[in-house]
């Protein structure tokens, strides 16, 4: 018995039914990468709001 014949065998027809229809999946991977997206968004030039910060520490320990 091949491998094609063993799958065509298990697949008798009993599916097991979605909790929303499919096109929900695709709005909440959306949301989601979207949301990630927003978070990557903010953290945008952080270090230069810092700079200052470490323009004292660098030159304090000799470094340009």
């Amino acid at each position: 018995m091949n491998a094609l014949s063993v799958f065509a065998a298990t697949e008798s027809g009993a599916h097991a039914a979605l909790p929303f229809p499919a096109i929900v999946f695709g709005l909440i991977g959306a949301v989601v990468f979207f949301a990630l997206g927003i978070v990557t968004w903010s953290y945008r030039d952080v270090s230069s709001r810092h700079s200052q910060k470490w323009a004292d520490s660098d030159s304090a320990n000799g470094h340009h």
